[in-house]
């Protein structure tokens, strides 16, 4: 039974490739059908671009329905005229030219022309490079608005903390004295909204907010930082250079910004939070030589235990401590509690 199968599948193939070369290789539902793009346009595989430019407008003209009057003249022409057009579209682009010329030489592979046209007319015509410049533009925008907001956020903060308050609202009222003696008067709302901008002003000008909730700067958005990258990345291998010559083989001393460095890579804490924290809290880590690794663990053993015994004398520590104990680790329920 096998073999009459295989001998009917091999002269399935042999009659369908027959009918492949019959006409002339070329396959329906792609390209121009089974017209030759070529001879639709009347030129040569060696035709220039203008050459085939100047054949589709003489045809395009002479095969385009309003020339003709009568119903199935009309209807004829239009048909041709689309099949015209059609392989003007081929035939002008390069990329589609060149996957169409593939196929008239190489007619064996059937199913792969097939994969290229389709993936060649599915493929978005859009520029890669537009779509990653219009994403770099949406992340900086966004990063931007994220940063002001979250500089926003700090100044309304300090603007509640009665010591900054005070302080802005002293300088603030002096100010609005002044102008108030020179301009005409103003209103209750009028005047306060004023001293609210005064005592802004004062803080932000006065206070030095560091961290991830600082004042914006342009050079931080994406695009800026890719712009600027090949400079970052020279500084970058300069500095460990540096320190690799100075600090490693010279054995020099070292300076107070790379004092800073090694205590931040000690503490395993980022750039930004590190920059955050209070000059008294890092006054402190410079008096007690935190940059030395003995000191360091000494400091943070001590730390440690202060975090510790602060936490033992905690009451809610205490209660969760002692709810582990009763019921172990688990979900707290109604009944628990």
């Amino acid at each position: 039974m096998a073999r009459p199968y295989v001998r009917f599948v091999l002269i399935y193939l042999v009659y369908h490739l027959t009918e492949v070369s019959g006409h002339d290789h070329l396959l329906d539902g792609i390209y121009c059908g089974k017209a030759n793009c070529y001879e639709v346009l009347g030129v040569t595989r060696e035709a220039t671009k203008n050459e085939i430019a100047k054949n589709y407008r003489q045809l395009a003209k002479k095969f385009h329905p309003d020339m003709h009057r009568g119903e199935k003249e009309k209807q004829e022409a239009g048909e041709k005229f689309k099949e015209i057009a059609t392989a003007y579209e081929i035939l002008r682009d390069e990329e589609e030219r060149a996957d169409y010329d593939y196929m008239l030489d190489n007619p064996q592979e059937y199913y792969a022309h097939y994969y290229r046209y389709y993936r060649r007319r599915m493929a978005p015509k859009v520029d890669v490079r537009i779509v990653v410049a219009v994403t770099i533009t949406i992340i900086s925008i966004i990063q931007y608005y994220s940063a002001w907001s979250k500089y926003d956020t700090a100044i309304t903060y300090f603007m509640t903390v009665p010591k900054y308050r005070n302080r802005a609202l002293e300088i603030a009222k002096a100010e609005t004295k002044e102008s108030q003696s020179r301009k005409t008067k103003k209103t209750k709302a009028q005047l306060k909204l004023e001293q609210d901008m005064l005592i802004r002003q004062v803080i932000e000008e006065n206070m030095d907010i560091k961290g991830a909730y600082a004042k914006p700067e342009i050079t931080d958005i994406l695009w800026i930082q890719l712009i600027i990258f090949p400079y970052t990345a020279a500084c970058y291998i300069y500095w460990h250079l540096r320190w690799l010559w100075k600090f490693t083989i010279l054995k020099q001393p070292y300076g107070m910004e790379e004092k800073l460095h090694i205590i931040r890579k000690y503490l395993k804490v980022g750039k930004q939070q590190f920059d955050a924290m209070e000059d008294k809290e890092v006054q402190e880590f410079l008096d007690e030589e935190l940059w030395i690794r003995e000191n360091f663990e000494v400091w943070k053993s001590r730390k440690d235990e202060e975090t510790k015994k602060a936490l033992a004398e905690n009451n809610k520590y205490k209660q969760y401590r002692r709810y582990i104990k009763q019921h172990g680790v688990g979900r707290m329920t109604f009944d628990d509690s």
